[in-house]
């Protein structure tokens, strides 16, 4: 398999339709008056590898959406904040302490997320539970001082109750924003409106003492009577004109309202793994502008809650392309916004940093020290005859791989290249990070360069991503060719090798068929 590096545009090409979308997408902000305010954080992608193939949620939902929507230039960076970890004073005021004591048990947290809990680093799941909620709280605070929009790209955990976590939802963040605005001061009345296909049911155990909540939900399955909640259940299957005649019926019985919390759930969607309605992308894009109408001049916090499709990340982005540019505009179908994020970065980073010609002014490693003294040692001290081992390690950090690998509690990292085995061509490269007091191989590859027909190509004789703290399980089997689990970066690495083609100035890369060890997929 041959993928291309190349964008057909040319760059100067590419970067000026992209600067003039800009310009005009800003001119229309500017005459609509209502900017988009997004919380994000690396956090947000959660360090639950084998979650995704079980549950098909994609832990990139986030990143995707954001990435996508900067592209777009549906928000500006300065409208992008970082949240703080919400506060454990703040969790308090809603959950009981026995439940938040239970937060550095790997065996609690792991049947909150249906996970093995020998597969967990449970301070990188707590940050990232702690930063959302941060994020719901801080868009809520944003929205009242501005009466403005703002959305958390991870948030709308609404199956936890004050002493019980459930269903991916450890705590309730929306009813703990609401209790710590309360305790601001904040008296006026708030609305929830929960659009997620699953009931609202630990939200409304959560404000049940909160007499100026109100709570309205759609959802396509029935958990029983839940007290507080104006609930529209609808039948299973049903499509974009049953939910959004209900939606439109449920609007109607909004009340006034200072603040309004939105769960836009991206579960609703045909083929959903854990839904049960059939909306379509554009369905769910008009359920967002309907809202977003509806509330206008109401500051408003939207949520993306639940999501376990392919295209849940498509949902989220939409629902800000909604926000911010009231467009029914469908997110393109050959769009991949993990490429746009590599080709980003990659753009930016000299090739000095990671190495250059030989003889250029690439980073000297250990070894071009010790060959300039005479010492002579068996192995490579560049990838391809470029990348330096200080100059590789530089862009895998750039480029967020050892963040994520850090989250699943590897450190220490260290990167070693050396010439390929005899018998096949090229050079090896070896990523090691140290857990439980150990050195762990973490990722390997032979990678070469190939004259495939009349084009140079970067060849890889194979590669492997493994993930030596998990275990295989009955919810994370053994799949072809594993030794141990996967670290789900598949997409990362495949996007990596395509950056390093490009930069090296060859014509793509091509891969010999292989199962994935950690997806199942041909990388």
């Amino acid at each position: 398999m041959i993928a291309p590096t190349n964008n057909p545009l040319q760059p100067l090409q590419a970067g000026a339709w992209r600067s003039l979308r800009r310009v005009v997408t800003r001119a229309v902000e500017r005459l609509r008056g209502r900017p988009l305010h997004v919380w994000h954080h690396p956090a947000f992608h959660a360090p639950l590898p084998g979650l995704e193939a079980q549950a098909g949620l994609d832990l990139r939902r986030a990143d995707l959406a954001l990435w996508y929507l900067r592209d777009r230039a549906a928000i500006r960076d300065d409208r992008v904040h970082l949240p703080l970890p919400i506060p454990w004073l703040d969790l308090a005021r809603v959950h009981d302490a026995a439940l938040l004591d239970r937060f550095d048990d790997a065996d609690f947290l792991a049947d909150v997320f249906a996970v093995d809990p020998r597969d967990l680093n449970v301070e990188a799941l707590v940050e990232t539970i702690r930063v959302s909620c941060g994020g719901t709280l801080a868009a809520a605070r944003y929205a009242l001082a501005h009466d403005g929009v703002a959305m958390n790209l991870l948030g709308g955990f609404h199956h936890a109750a004050p002493a019980k976590a459930a269903g991916f939802s450890p705590v309730n963040d929306v009813a703990v924003a609401i209790a710590a605005l309360r305790a601001d001061g904040v008296r006026e009345r708030i609305a929830v409106i929960d659009l997620d296909c699953h009931p609202p049911d630990g939200t409304a155990d959560c404000l049940r003492d909160d007499g100026d909540v109100w709570i309205g939900s759609i959802s396509g399955v029935s958990w029983g009577d839940l007290p507080g909640v104006d609930e529209t259940v609808l039948a299973p299957g049903s499509g974009d004109a049953e939910i959004l005649k209900a939606l439109t019926s449920l609007l109607g019985r909004v009340p006034e309202v200072r603040l309004a919390f939105v769960l836009a759930g991206g579960d609703v969607l045909a083929d959903d793994r854990m839904g049960t309605l059939a909306a379509s992308l554009d369905g769910t894009r008009q359920r967002d502008l309907m809202v977003a109408d509806h509330l206008e001049g109401v500051a408003q916090v939207w949520l993306p809650a639940g999501g376990y499709h392919r295209d849940s990340w498509r949902v989220l982005a939409g629902t800000g392309l909604a926000l911010a540019l009231n467009t029914r505009r469908p997110v393109g179908r050959g769009v991949d916004p993990l490429r746009l994020h590599f080709a980003a970065i990659s753009a930016d980073l000299r090739a000095g940093a990671l190495g250059g010609d030989e003889g250029g002014s690439g980073w000297l490693d250990d070894g071009e020290i010790e060959a300039s003294m005479g010492i002579s040692r068996p192995r490579a001290t560049r990838l391809l005859g470029f990348y330096t081992v200080p100059g590789f390690e530089y862009g895998l950090y750039r480029y967020g791989i050892l963040d994520a690998l850090r989250r699943l509690g590897y450190e220490d990292f260290r990167v070693e290249i050396v010439p390929a085995d005899r018998g096949e061509s090229g050079d090896r490269f070896r990523l090691f990070g140290r857990a439980d007091g150990d050195d762990h191989l973490l990722v390997e590859s032979v990678l070469a360069r190939l004259r495939v027909g009349e084009a140079d190509v970067l060849y890889v004789h194979w590669l492997t991503l493994r993930h030596p703290r998990a275990v295989f399980s009955d919810r994370r089997p053994r799949l072809p060719g594993q030794e141990v689990p996967g670290l789900g970066m598949a997409r990362e690495a495949g996007e990596l090798l395509a950056r390093m083609g490009e930069r090296l100035g060859l014509a793509g890369v091509a891969v010999l068929m292989a199962w994935a060890a950690e997806e199942h997929d041909p990388i």
